[in-house]
């Protein structure tokens, strides 16, 4: 691999900056939006999941007394 100086690599980086195709604000905003709810979504589950596997644990144990 051939060395190159600092100035060319920033130069090369520049270049492919420009080539990246950057999203909208709006698709921006509609997928965060969309990751939000997802999160929640998934989060309520695992919360309902886990309180219904603690308590099933428990009965087996016999700590819920």
């Amino acid at each position: 691999m051939a060395k190159i100086s600092p100035i060319q690599f920033f130069r090369q980086v520049k270049q492919e900056v420009k080539k990246v195709t950057w999203p909208t604000k709006n698709e921006v905003v509609k997928t965060s939006l969309v990751v939000i709810v997802l999160v929640a979504i998934a989060s309520t589950f695992f919360f309902f999941v886990d309180q219904i596997l603690g308590w099933a644990v428990q009965l087996v144990l016999g700590l819920g007394d």
